[in-house]
């Protein structure tokens, strides 16, 4: 799902959070704690998640229940 603003199958943290339905304090929680799916940070400091590491992390967590 590439956006204008998420290029090349990446999301950024809001379209993260929109999909997951939940708050950004809560994803900066689960990535203080090594919980997240992995993240590249920009020069800028903004962070993207690549769809594939989403789908992989998601796919972990249901072999986990």
């Amino acid at each position: 799902m590439a956006t204008a603003t998420s290029p090349r199958g990446m999301l950024t943290l809001a379209e993260l959070c929109a999909e997951l339905q939940i708050s950004r304090s809560t994803f900066y929680d689960w990535r203080a704690k090594g919980r997240s799916p992995r993240c590249l940070k920009l020069p800028n400091g903004d962070l993207r998640i690549r769809r594939a590491d989403l789908d992989r992390w998601l796919s972990a967590l249901e072999e986990t229940l």
